[in-house]
């Protein structure tokens, strides 16, 4: 099958369930840098939903819901993995990282695409990945 053959064309939003609300709130928006598109408060479920825009079109969903249990990152475990976000140059990412005290792996190099990439982990734990594409690669 033909990737243009499939009858889906992207994807849309991941969700995320986290632990404090208004840090990981801080978190994605200030030092990640992704814009709010929506912010609501349901309070049937006691639960906050903030959704985040990514400048391809894609988006992250935040969720916190009270009582919620931690995510198994350590040892892997089955169901996701991580989340990686593409960039095109690693170091401006990593330096505002540093600068916000994330702290980041040491840059590796994908074995199979020869691209470089590098983790870092949520305030909740949840392994997220920057993976260079550069710009004139599109």
């Amino acid at each position: 099958m033909n990737v243009s053959d499939s009858p889906l064309i992207g994807v849309h939003h991941v969700a995320l369930i986290c632990a404090d609300y208004v840090r990981s709130k801080d978190f994605y928006t200030r030092v990640l840098g992704l814009h709010v598109i929506a912010e609501n408060y349901r309070q049937a479920r006691d639960s906050w939903k903030l959704d985040l825009a990514l400048p391809d079109g894609s988006q992250l969903e935040l969720f916190s819901f009270p009582g919620a249990p931690a995510r198994p990152s350590r040892p892997e475990a089955q169901g996701l993995r991580h989340l990686a976000f593409r960039v095109h140059l690693l170091e401006p990412m990593i330096e505002r990282l540093t600068a916000a005290g994330v702290a980041c792996e040491p840059i590796r190099v994908d074995e199979y695409t020869g691209r470089r990439f590098t983790f870092f982990a949520d305030p909740d734990d949840l392994p997220l990945e920057l993976y260079e594409i550069p710009a004139h690669a599109g």
